[in-house]
């Protein structure tokens, strides 16, 4: 279920001071399309079954991946759990991906991991609680902190997308590491999250 959107009406304005060059990406793309979620499980379970997939594949392995619970938008962790591993990768899912969404799912039912108490936490905290999780590493937290809690500060540096859009967007020879790419992003604090959308939209433009 998705709240409300967001007014990034504040970032823009924020991004649009800082860097002038951002003014014709934010002009041709509106604002950005986060807006956060309440069902941690299923924005954790898309972020694995999207890792190091193109847009499509992870479109469709997704679908088929739901397809297996008929009834429901979305299974519970239980149901999951329940699920054979031959059933799993018979939609596509690779046996790393596999293991990783049952561990996500035990890590919710044995109470190692409460949803619930996600959306208070800090970024920090947010992190420490969910890399414990078989399959979920740090892009994975920089995803969930971004599209499903929408929290406006986060640069994820391990993004090629990001890498490559923030490459374009400053005119680098070579793609930047994340101690460059955490110096560049500077001024963009407090909407560094913003400005990546904005990267991500530069790549198709």
């Amino acid at each position: 279920m998705a709240a409300p959107a967001i007014d990034w009406g504040p970032a823009i304005r924020h991004l649009r001071t800082v860097d002038h060059k951002l003014a014709p990406v934010i002009e041709r793309h509106g604002e950005p399309t986060i807006t956060p979620t309440s069902d941690a499980v299923h924005s954790l379970s898309r972020a694995i079954v999207s890792q190091q997939l193109s847009g499509k594949a992870a479109d469709t392995i997704w679908g088929r991946f739901v397809a297996l619970y008929p009834g429901t938008k979305f299974p519970t962790p239980a149901a999951i759990l329940a699920t054979p591993d031959a059933a799993l990768r018979g939609v596509g899912l690779s046996g790393a991906k596999a293991a990783a969404l049952k561990d996500l799912a035990r890590h919710v039912v044995e109470h190692k991991l409460v949803p619930a108490l996600l959306p208070a936490a800090t970024d920090e905290e947010v992190a420490a609680m969910l890399l414990p999780v078989r399959g979920i590493g740090p892009w994975s937290v920089d995803m969930f902190l971004m599209f499903a809690l929408a929290r406006p500060d986060v640069l994820p540096v391990g993004d090629l997308g990001i890498r490559k859009g923030m490459q374009r967007h400053f005119g680098l020879r070579k793609l930047p590491e994340a101690d460059k790419m955490s110096r560049l992003a500077a001024p963009w604090r407090p909407y560094r999250s913003v400005a990546a959308w904005y990267m991500w939209r530069l790549l198709e433009t």
